[in-house]
């Protein structure tokens, strides 16, 4: 018997879900970074095993933040639950377990949605590597089950592995019978483009401080192939909300952006096997994060 089907990975934001997607397939596909709300697109990864081919959906966090963006994201990330066979729900059990009060107004808003879309749901509860007073997680995971008595529960460290083999046995249990959908060798549904876009995005978000990661975003303007055999050149844009910040992204003498540039090249090019030649821009578009059509053309909320 073979298995195929959809895994959507949803729940607040920086609780190990493009980590977890990651892990299953032994490459980086979605971009993280030790800040929330990294993710802003459902992406999709593709696992595919000698018995099964399951797509996992990883979405954006989900949180109580308003805007035309933040609207967007969330959109994106309940609407991967319609498409999904399965729902894993992951959360901090280190930041549960540190601050207990932040559970309920956390992860209360996730259960009535999940219930209504009549799929099985699996909690990995993300991050015990990092909890040091271990006799915390009984109380944390008492209050998870009072919490949601329908769901089951795993632990697990995404990071380093622990608990994410029993968390994919019971997967697949649920996972419907039927053949692979996508050739074996390949690892995503996302353009090859979009991916180097989240690449350059994720050096942003490494090398910029506090909220400023959160007003910029990225579109490849050019994507040439044809022009040279043993190179591949690409334009971005590096679009932010103010004009103040510009120059922090560029950094003194264009330092920040070089430094953007260079490790976002290396990482496109391991990504398609192919030298690249990247050249960065950096534009101001005011408002942008509150305009729905600008939003869609850079492929927000997809």
């Amino acid at each position: 018997m073979h298995k195929f089907g959809h895994v959507a990975l949803i729940g607040p934001p920086n609780a190990g879900k493009s980590t977890l997607m990651n892990k299953y397939l032994g490459q980086k596909v979605a971009i993280v970074s030790p800040r929330p709300q990294t993710t802003r697109n459902r992406i999709s990864g593709i696992l595919t095993t000698e018995d099964a081919q399951i797509v996992f959906l990883d979405t954006p966090g989900i949180h109580q933040l308003r805007g035309k963006m933040n609207r967007f994201l969330l959109e994106s990330a309940w609407s991967a639950l319609a498409s999904s066979d399965v729902v894993v729900v992951l959360i901090d059990a280190a930041l549960y377990c540190a601050k207990p009060h932040l559970l309920e107004k956390e992860i209360k808003p996730l259960i009535k949605p999940v219930a209504e879309t009549g799929r099985p749901v699996l909690v990995a509860v993300n991050k015990i590597d990092r909890v040091k007073d271990k006799p915390t997680m009984l109380p944390l995971m008492a209050r998870l089950n009072e919490l949601w008595p329908e769901a089951e529960f795993i632990p697990v460290s995404a990071l380093r592995g622990k608990g994410t083999e029993e968390l994919l046995t019971r997967l697949l249990d649920f996972i419907p019978d039927g053949p692979s959908m996508y050739p074996e060798d390949q690892l995503s549904t996302a353009p090859v483009r979009f991916m180097a876009s989240e690449i350059i995005r994720e050096k942003l978000f490494y090398s910029l401080r506090q909220e400023l990661p959160y007003t910029t975003a990225v579109e490849i303007e050019v994507w040439d192939e044809e022009t040279r055999n043993d190179m591949v050149l690409v334009n971005a844009v590096i679009y932010t909300a103010q004009k103040n910040h510009k120059g922090m992204i560029i950094g003194k003498q264009g330092s920040n952006l070089k430094k953007v540039g260079t490790d976002a090249r290396k990482e496109i090019a391991q990504l398609i096997g192919n030298k690249v030649h990247l050249e960065l821009w950096v534009k101001v578009r005011a408002g942008w994060t509150e305009d729905p059509g600008f939003l869609r053309d850079i492929g927000l909320g997809e």
